[in-house]
């Protein structure tokens, strides 16, 4: 199946599930959430969040009307539902999303919107298999390995459920946006979980070897809530 979506490019992946809040100031987000809250009672209050693979967070602003990316963007993303807004006095927003489905953009769509719009096919969401419960237990042991190293002590509240965990794994641990896109891009809960085994163990021993936590590491905050 194939639809049309609101882009906003980010510097993160975001993956199903994972809340995800935004500090909203450029115009041209602002009209966004404007024609996101415009929308009828009952509709999805929906955007596509992508990981931009070269260029600004930033984008330029559009050139007569039409918006134009001045980023190179990944194919995959995840659906962003609006959940809360908070309006500043000066026109800002403070937007709470969460995760959905996952897609694969096709093309950008001609738009009199300030902002992108893309069409998009939606990609499937397996369920998890015998390879994936299989997986599944040595992957939370070896993220709760991960958070004893990291953090001095293990996450007693991590969910088991294989696809739950996959993509929690992927959002929270400390990894690169192409290892974090790789993750999501994955076609089946076995394929991420069994990635994510080999990421741990190589994260685990990094941080075992420097014996030291890189500050961006160390400012970590809490695991990132799910919906």
């Amino acid at each position: 199946m194939t639809g049309t979506l609101p882009l906003f490019p980010l510097g993160t992946v975001l993956f199903p599930g994972l809340v995800l809040p935004l500090h909203i100031f450029e115009e041209r987000w602002r009209t966004l959430v404007r024609n996101l809250m415009e929308l009828p009672d009952g509709t999805p209050r929906e955007f596509g969040v992508v990981a931009i693979e070269r260029g600004l967070e930033v984008m330029p602003p559009p050139h007569d009307g039409v918006a134009t990316s001045e980023v190179v963007v990944h194919e995959v993303g995840c659906v962003a539902q609006l959940r809360k807004i908070t309006e500043l006095p000066d026109g800002r927003f403070d937007i709470v999303t969460v995760g959905q489905r996952r897609f694969r953009i096709t093309g950008f769509v001609p738009s009199p919107h300030p902002y992108p719009v893309v069409g998009v096919e939606w990609l499937p969401e397996p369920a998890a298999d015998e390879n994936a419960e299989g997986l599944a237990p040595r992957v939370l042991s070896a993220f709760r390995e991960y958070l004893g190293v990291l953090r001095g002590g293990p996450d007693d509240q991590l969910p088991e459920d294989p696809v739950v965990l996959s993509h929690l794994v992927a959002a929270s641990a400390s990894l690169t946006v192409g290892d974090r896109q790789a993750l999501l891009s994955a076609p089946d809960p076995a394929t991420r979980l069994r990635q994510e085994l080999k990421l741990l163990a190589r994260e685990t021993a990094l941080l075992r070897e420097v014996r030291a936590v890189p500050a961006q590491l160390a400012q970590l905050g809490p695991t990132p809530a799910m919906n």
